[in-house]
């Protein structure tokens, strides 16, 4: 399996790189750090929508939000996988060493879980935002792929559990 982890991340670093390329995805993943904009944009909801339900609604995805990121913490702490040293320098900067959950991928599979149920319509649109995030990982070389997919995971079992996490932890 470590194998194939390998050799989809070597796939993932050397196709469909241009300096522009880069840039791009660089800049876009830095807007994941700590899942700033999935909390921007929960924030942004709770402040800013007419309806009470749905201003509980974005504030809730919030704290599912943060929860998620604090949650894979403790797994990265748990797991302790090193981040792949075998393609060399990353392009981008990363908090820590720890690879295995990705908190992008955690923190955004589980704002696009949570957000939907506000913003229904939005759907595509967040889950596609998440993808990218989940993807841009890999392409700069700072996850393996399983590290993406785990964390992809994680933050769906999230967002699904959410109603009932919320019931019991947070009232």
């Amino acid at each position: 399996m470590l194998e194939i982890d390998r050799r989809l991340l070597a796939v993932m670093r050397e196709r469909g790189h241009t300096p522009a390329a880069e840039r791009v995805a660089a800049a876009y993943s830095r807007t994941g750090e700590h899942a700033a904009c999935w909390l921007v944009l929960g924030a942004a909801g709770s402040l800013l929508a007419h309806e009470p339900t749905t201003r509980r609604g974005w504030a809730s995805g919030f704290v599912a939000t943060a929860f998620a990121y604090g949650l894979n913490y403790g797994v990265k702490l748990l797991v302790r996988r090193q981040r792949p040293p075998e393609i060399g320098e990353p392009l981008t900067p990363v908090v820590s060493r720890l690879s295995f959950p990705s908190a992008h991928a955690t923190t955004s599979f589980c704002a696009a879980g949570v957000y939907r149920r506000v913003a229904p319509s939005d759907a595509p649109l967040l889950y596609g935002a998440a993808g990218l995030f989940a993807l841009s990982r890999p392409y700069l070389g700072v996850h393996y792929p399983s590290d993406v997919l785990a964390g992809a995971g994680l933050g769906t079992l999230v967002s699904l559990a959410w109603p009932h996490v919320e019931a019991t932890v947070c009232r």
